[in-house]
């Protein structure tokens, strides 16, 4: 358990407000495959609108829950909800869900129109409301004039699209996305992402999104459910997520962080005091923790919270650590330090280059300082 989150400044946040009523209720829901369990006494809530990420490594149970709400798993125990109804007794067919696969799936001697009108055909719908939907959902994904290509004829990014028109063409209360960006290169992911945003909000459809990449799940989501051996370990806004973890593991999974292992020396009423182990000045943190005098805790610092410097700070006292400058990487817009201890542990610093000098002040091998503000300190108990 880490320090009290403060809470989110999303304007949209309907899991702060006690009245709000959630569109996808989760209730220990627990999924085995012989003695394997994969989703383990799950629950969740998810609202209307939100675009909601399941993150976590593979084989955490992400997928098996996200296809436990398309209603191709059944839960093993407990119950899931959508829009009011149990699901218990409701085929795939009939969920007001739709769900976007990781292969995309594309039926490859149809065109792309064609492929976006299958499900509608597969309706029996009237051919002016199949081609009136095709053309929209041609223009929201801009794909106007790639109507009669087929997929092998479209880049991997244009197939994206695709399967995400198609996904969507029935206007389901519900998108399911498992892993939809994983065959992109990371240029082009990183611009579908805001791509999937930007038709999240203009459709106002709930996306449920599976990845494993947390930056894709930073950059996309209201919410972030962390899961790890089919457990839920922490629920929160992206921001808070990063900022605030609740435990090493999630700290560790959510971008670089510096893990300091040390023991609580004083607790007071808006701060802290951790003795670290093999550093002379104690680790202070501006607020309080769960912890009592004398237990063994953990300290995440954000390598760009931290500070290197050649100069010894004013204060000596709290927040600094020795070093030598072990390794230098440089990245364009920031450089990335790494500074060994006198015990051979390293802790991680990263600087903005604001300037255009490539000869640094700091190399190999100098001695250093490196130091945080207390704010950036966050006690772990686990």
């Amino acid at each position: 358990m880490a320090d009290a989150n403060p809470q989110s400044n999303d304007t949209f946040s309907p899991w702060l407000d006690s009245g709000e009523t959630p569109f996808v209720r989760i209730e220990n829901v627990t999924k085995k495959f012989g003695s394997f369990t994969a989703v383990d006494n799950i629950s969740l809530d998810i609202y209307e609108h939100e675009f909601f990420s399941l993150l976590g490594p593979s084989g955490c149970g992400k997928t098996t829950l996200l296809r436990m709400l398309a209603g191709f798993e059944l839960p093993t125990s407990g119950k899931i909800f959508i829009d009011g109804e149990d699901m218990s007794c409701v085929p795939p067919h009939k969920r007001p869900v739709n769900m976007m696969f990781q292969s995309y799936a594309l039926f490859p001697h149809m065109t792309v129109e064609q492929n976006i009108a299958f499900g509608l055909q597969q309706d029996k719908l009237p051919k002016d409301e199949i081609s009136d939907t095709v053309n929209r959902m041609l223009q929201l994904v801009k794909l106007e004039d790639y109507s009669k290509r087929k997929p092998e004829q479209l880049s991997g990014g244009q197939r994206q699209r695709v399967a995400l028109a198609r996904s969507l063409a029935k206007n389901p209360k519900i998108l399911l996305l498992d892993e939809p960006l994983g065959a992109l290169d990371k240029k082009l992911r990183k611009e579908t992402q805001f791509e999937l945003m930007n038709i999240q909000e203009e459709l106002g459809i709930t996306f449920v999104i599976v990845t494993h990449d947390q930056e894709e799940a930073m950059t996309v989501s209201s919410r972030i459910a962390m899961i790890d051996s089919g457990k839920v370990i922490q629920v929160a806004a992206p921001a808070d997520i990063y900022e605030y973890p609740n435990s090493r593991n999630v700290a560790t999974f959510i971008g670089e962080v510096n893990i300091l292992e040390g023991v609580v020396a004083k607790v007071e009423k808006d701060s802290a005091t951790i003795n670290i182990k093999g550093i002379k000045a104690p680790v202070h943190t501006g607020r309080s923790i769960q912890a009592t005098n004398g237990e063994q805790v953990w300290v995440a610092v954000r390598p760009e919270k931290m500070i290197v410097s050649l100069n010894a700070p004013d204060n000596l006292s709290t927040n600094v650590i020795k070093g030598i400058v072990w390794d230098i990487g440089y990245l364009g817009n920031l450089s990335v330090y790494h500074v060994r201890l006198s015990d051979k542990r390293m802790v991680t610093v990263t600087m903005t280059n604001r300037t255009r000098e490539t000869e640094r002040t700091i190399t190999w091998e100098d001695e250093v300082y490196v130091t945080w503000e207390s704010d950036a300190s966050v006690v772990l108990l686990s």
